[in-house]
This record gives structure tokens, C-alpha cells and sequence, in this order.
């Protein structure tokens, strides 16, 4: 029994001794660099861009005869498409973006009433055009934009009274100033393109307009025409300024 115990405890001190020589014999731990972390793109909104845009809208006129005949002749819905550009120019702040904007497009919204004060007569109202001159603010997450827009809008209106369905008076001309406000979502889908949906409402000013007999060049009435345009649109623009830049 105690020559067992003597034996086992004579090899564990052997392996004891023989361990720190193995190990110095085996090969070094190689290195091994730590990953980088990765770091996430940031989209940058500055820069000027160019775009397209369509969509439709609706308007509401309405006149108010105040000579030869005090009296509402009605009001009636304009609405149809319309089809333009716009140019611009952002600048990104944090998230908070500004920027400024020129917008001009045809338009083909128009309608009609028969009017309350002559039966016999019809009202027709179109907007052949308008331009928004805008400010805007956003909030950007990364490649999606929020953004607020208001400032200028010019119209131009084009108003006709109608007997058995061709024209039979017509003003000089009608470019009417108003105001817009509106706003969007914008969404970045490749490095300098970027698609909206958008919406604004047009104050369109009321405004006193004298028709005259397209035969005769006599004045045939005189109305106050009044009433607001809504837009809905989509817009595409390419952006050119303003690089992606790392998000340390």
C-alpha cells in the first residue's frame, strides 16, 4: 500500500517537471486583429436637383355677378391632370433640411355651371398652368425625407361664359397670384435619385373680371370669381452636390 503510494505521487511530480517544457516548446498563439466595426452610410440632402412632375387636382369657382345684374351665378369643381418640373436646392443641418424651389406646370383642369342669375348661359372655368415659388423645412431619417413647403403660387386662369356651348364672352386675360402651402414624404432609392409624393393647397386670389361680347367687344358682365385649388403629385429628382458621407 504505501509502496502504490509512493509510486503515484513520484509521477505527478514527474509530469509537474515535464509540463512547463512542453509547453514552451509548443508554437505561439497566433494574432488575430479584432473586427472593425461597421460603419453605417448617412445620406446627405444638400445640393441642387431637377426633377419631374405629375398628378391631379381639383379646384372650386365660383362667380358672383356684380354688374349688368347683382346676383351668385354658382360654383363648379375644375379638376384633370397636370404635368411639370421643378429645380431646387437643399441644405442639410443635422437631421433638419431647407431648401428653396421653382415649380412650373401645364395643367388641364377645368369644369362648368349653368349659371343662376342667366339660365341660358354657362360658366366655364380652366387653369391652363401654374407656377409655386417655395421655402421648405424637413426632418430627414437617413434617405427618407419629411418635409413642409409654402410660399408663392401663379395661375393662369382662364374663364369663359358659354350660350348653346360656344363662347360668348371672354376677359382680356386672367394671371392670378395666390399663395401655396404643402408638404411630402421623399424617399432616396439609388445615390442621387429620389421619389415624392406631395401635396399643396392653392389660395388662389379672388379677383373682379370683365367679360366682353367676343362679337361685339361690348361688355357682357362683370363677376367676381373666387375659389381654392388642392394638387396630389409624384415627383422624381436627381440630385447633383451633397456626397454620402460615414455616420461615425
Amino acid at each position: 500500500m504505501k509502496k502504490s503510494f509512493l509510486l503515484g505521487a513520484l509521477a505527478l511530480i514527474s509530469l509537474g517537471a515535464i509540463a512547463p517544457a512542453v509547453a514552451a516548446d509548443l508554437p505561439a498563439r497566433p494574432y488575430s486583429k479584432a473586427p472593425e466595426a461597421f460603419i453605417p452610410a448617412l445620406y446627405d440632402w444638400s445640393g441642387f436637383y431637377l426633377g419631374l412632375n405629375g398628378g391631379w387636382g381639383t379646384a372650386n369657382r365660383c362667380f358672383d355677378q356684380t354688374a349688368p345684374v347683382v346676383g351668385t351665378e354658382g360654383c363648379h369643381t375644375t379638376s384633370g391632370g397636370f404635368a411639370g418640373a421643378q429645380l431646387g436646392y437643399r441644405w442639410e443641418t443635422g437631421p433638419w433640411v431647407w431648401g428653396l424651389e421653382a415649380q412650373g406646370d401645364w395643367s388641364g383642369l377645368k369644369g362648368s355651371n349653368i349659371s343662376l342669375v342667366t339660365p341660358a348661359d354657362t360658366n366655364r372655368s380652366r387653369i391652363d398652368a401654374f407656377g409655386l415659388f417655395t421655402g421648405q423645412v424637413g426632418y430627414a431619417w437617413n434617405t427618407t425625407l419629411l418635409y413642409f413647403k409654402g410660399g408663392a403660387a401663379v395661375i393662369a386662369d382662364h374663364n369663359n361664359i358659354l350660350a348653346a356651348g360656344a363662347v360668348l364672352a371672354s376677359p382680356s386675360g386672367e394671371t392670378r397670384w395666390g399663395g401655396t402651402v404643402g408638404g411630402g414624404i421623399e424617399f432616396s432609392f439609388a445615390p442621387n435619385w429620389s421619389a415624392a409624393f406631395e401635396y399643396n393647397h392653392l389660395f388662389i386670389a379672388n379677383a373682379t373680371t370683365t367679360f366682353t361680347n367676343v362679337n361685339s367687344g361690348a361688355v357682357f358682365s362683370t363677376d367676381r370669381i373666387h375659389g381654392d385649388a388642392d394638387l396630389v403629385s409624384v415627383r422624381v429628382n436627381y440630385r447633383w452636390g451633397g456626397p454620402v458621407v460615414g455616420k461615425y
